[in-house]
């Protein structure tokens, strides 16, 4: 039986009347529900309004914790990053490999390209030789047509960079493209980039039904889409760190030499092994995505570019690449980062201001730099560790106290785990034994207590 019901209207509703609805209908009708939800609002009415309106039916606020990683030497300048993320230990690694790097020259971004692609997906069966020489000599008008959506954008040094049609009919009958290349300058530019290839498609569509080149039939083309593209393997930034192999001796349990050829054939591995790509590249992230939530950026179209990138050869490899060579040691990383630091949440969502404030207020090619550096770092910290002393030590250290959380432990149960596992490997099923023993409580006892 299916447990609540259907309803019309919701999104008319007022917040409390669709949570007390939500209550009745999903949580047994428990009001102490209510006041939960009710715990996590801005006590600030106005900042409330603000969160409110970012999206539809909302009836409070999530809450991420937002950390802050120091000591990020990033082009000869020191930042400290903010990192908005629930996951044990990416903060704690983050911050780790700047103070490593700190010491060897820092990290060095260089933005490579920053074009965006879109495009407007549209059926034409005639002749295509013909259609492109069209489009060819009219190309002008659709820059015209466009202006009044691109000359503040223009004015800032952006705009349309370019427009080609592209023939995909070898792979769907009748498939073509209005390929657009732009620049949006500190924007991440979606709502101006999708403004402009609408307006394209009118022109398209104009130009076709005025011309007396094509018969009535071709004339009929059927626009499908226009979109932007959030793949931008023309929006390419590299990060990178170097020194010299033997400056490589933070770790005693193993040589310099040693680390750096363990940590040289990790990444290969990366490189041609999916299964280990996908978790690799998934460190990366972690890294990648906390700068770019706390920065009002889209996390889910910069993954959506990395992991399309991370395939572009046909294959799932990783985002890193590592050489040892002539004494040396090279570790970098090279990512599609489609970011913005102006329209958006930038502006409007008071975090996000306070985090772009922290970062000295970057334009969004600095933002790519230091984004691609806290990727790079997170991997390096990852990798650092499984070829030592494995992944677990450091991060179940981090989670310990999710887990005592979960156990409901006092400040000095607290205490005393961080004091019991300063020589030992955390794990879930100790510090409950642990914990029971504190507590006088058989194990048995507390499992079935826990689980109700």
């Amino acid at each position: 039986m299916i447990k609540g019901a259907p309803i019309k209207g919701f999104s008319k509703l007022s917040k409390e009347a669709k949570i007390q609805w939500l209550v009745s209908e999903y949580l047994n009708g428990d009001e102490s529900h209510i006041d939960f939800l009710n715990s996590y609002l801005h006590p600030e009415a106005k900042v409330q309004k603000l969160h409110d309106e970012f999206i539809e039916n909302t009836i409070t606020n999530y809450y991420l914790p937002l950390g802050v990683a120091p000591n990020f030497l990033i082009n000869g300048r020191i930042y400290a990053l903010p990192m908005a993320i629930e996951e044990s230990s990416v903060v704690a690694a983050a911050a780790k490999s700047a103070n490593f790097w700190l010491e060897r020259g820092g990290f060095s971004s260089t933005v490579l390209s920053t074009v965006k692609i879109g495009h407007v997906h549209f059926m034409f069966f005639g002749d295509g030789n013909k259609l492109n020489s069209f489009i060819e000599r009219n190309k002008q008008k659709f820059f015209e047509d466009t202006n009044h959506i691109t000359s503040n954008m223009q004015s800032r040094g952006g705009g349309i960079l370019d427009i080609q049609l592209v023939n995909k009919t070898d792979q769907l009958d009748g498939y073509y493209q209005l390929e657009a290349r732009f620049e949006t300058c500190d924007s991440m530019g979606a709502n101006f980039i999708n403004s402009c290839l609408e307006q394209m498609a009118k022109t398209l569509t104009i130009l076709l039904a005025e011309s007396d080149e094509f018969t009535e039939s071709e004339k009929e083309i059927q626009v499908v889409m226009r979109i932007l593209s959030n793949y931008t393997p023309e929006c390419i930034v590299r990060s990178e760190v170097t020194c010299p192999i033997d400056q490589l001796n933070a770790d005693e349990e193993i040589s310099p030499k040693e680390f750096a050829e363990k940590f040289y054939r990790a990444v290969r591995i990366a490189e041609i092994e999916p299964y280990r790509a996908t978790t690799h590249n998934k460190g990366i992230f972690n890294g990648i995505d906390a700068v770019v939530i706390a920065t009002g950026n889209d996390f889910r179209a910069v993954e959506a570019a990395g992991h399309t990138y991370a395939s572009r050869s046909g294959r799932y490899s990783s985002l890193t690449h590592c050489d040892i060579s002539d004494g040396m040691f090279r570790f970098w990383i090279e990512i599609p980062l489609a970011l913005g630091v102006v329209g958006g949440l930038t502006s409007l969502h008071p975090m996000v201001r306070f985090s772009l404030a922290l970062l000295g207020k970057p334009s969004a090619s600095e933002l790519m730099g230091i984004v691609a550096a806290s990727g790079l770092a997170q991997n390096f910290a990852a990798l650092r560790a499984l070829v030592t002393s494995g992944i677990q030590k450091g991060h179940m250290k981090m989670h310990l106290l999710n887990i005592l959380n979960q156990l409901e432990a006092t400040d000095e149960e607290k205490n005393f785990f961080v004091n019991y596992y300063k020589d030992k490997v955390v794990t879930y099923s100790e510090t409950v034994r642990k914990f029971c023993e504190l507590r006088g409580i058989p194990v048995e006892t507390f499992a079935h207590l826990h689980k109700k």
